[in-house]
């Protein structure tokens, strides 16, 4: 029986673990056998965390977390986790060589994935021009053109961002009206260095070692035309993991995992989520790794307030 599994290897797992580990719970962090690291490691330089005045790149910071977290004594498992049950007060996790591990508590950080646009080159020029997070990479794009897609406040909010970078910022809406609201809508329309592509499609991203452009298609009559950009940032939307919860915690309207107030507790009692899987909002590993720190105290907190196990009877 371990007192507390995290579930989850991103900025939020990772920290809640280094907090467990240091307060002697001995955590299990289950890591996935493929995507260890989370979104991190598909991101090159990271300037905006703190601690790295020079940067850090996304798989080196990774590391760090990870190793810090096993020095203070966490079990990292490289398993998917396939099952869970938080129905009662112990709960149980299944991962996929069948294998159930039962703890007292259970931190649920599993993260976001971001939508793609599912080109052949889009993850091969991940890091190299195509970005999912202006916050994160629009500093490496002064002085270019660079092109956003999307159609939403999320789009309209990084486009206007990237304009303090650019030169100039074409977005690509495959209608003619956005669904962004009318407010982040007139802020874009007013910015004198974005364009506006209407009808259209990106159905292809140039570039050997760096984007050079774009191929895009009119969605009413077909037509094809290449952009030159030298960047492309992809905003059609984020999906938190919470495929393994369904039914089993509440959710917030926008799909996230619901918690109380600032607090990380969950609908279940016991269980705690961290990281972009309760935040439609931010999604940045400062932010995620913040909500580690307080789901790992909550956690904390509720193992202290049980009961005391009575010793066995003496035979």
């Amino acid at each position: 029986m371990h007192q507390i599994i995290i579930i989850g290897s991103g900025p939020a797992g990772f920290t809640a673990a280094i907090y467990a580990a240091r307060a002697g719970l001995k955590p299990l962090l289950f890591a996935s056998s493929v995507a260890i690291g989370g979104e991190l490691m598909n991101t090159t330089d990271v300037e905006n965390f703190p601690g790295f005045p020079e940067g850090v790149q996304g798989p080196e910071l990774m590391q760090k977390m990870q190793e810090q977290a096993e020095r203070f004594g966490t079990q990292v498992a490289y398993e998917d986790v396939v099952d869970v049950d938080f129905s009662g007060e112990v709960k149980r996790v299944t991962t996929g060589d069948g294998a159930v591990h039962e703890a007292r508590t259970v931190v649920y950080a599993t993260g976001s994935a971001y939508r793609k646009l599912g080109l052949p080159d889009e993850d091969r020029l991940s890091g190299h021009g195509v970005s999912w997070c202006a916050t994160c990479d629009g500093f490496f794009f002064r002085e270019k053109t660079i092109a956003v897609v999307g159609g939403g406040d999320s789009a309209m909010e990084e486009a206007t961002f990237l304009t303090r970078f650019a030169d100039k910022v074409y977005v690509i809406h495959r209608r003619e009206e956005l669904k962004a609201s009318k407010i982040m809508q007139q802020r874009a329309f007013d910015n004198e260095k974005i364009e506006f592509v209407w009808n259209a499609e990106v159905t292809a991203i140039h570039g050997e070692a760096q984007v050079s452009g774009i191929t895009l298609r009119d969605t009413v009559d077909g037509t094809e035309r290449e952009l030159p950009v030298e960047g492309l940032f992809i905003a059609i939307g984020n999906d938190p993991r919470t495929h393994l919860v369904h039914g089993k915690l509440e959710l917030t309207p926008e799909g996230t995992i619901a918690v109380e107030g600032r607090s990380s507790r969950t609908s279940a009692p016991g269980v705690f989520a961290a990281g972009d899987v309760i935040d439609p909002s931010y999604r940045q590993a400062i932010t995620a790794a913040a909500s580690g720190t307080v789901a790992a105290l909550d956690a904390e907190h509720f193992l202290a307030a049980l009961p005391a196990e009575e010793p066995a009877a003496a035979l």
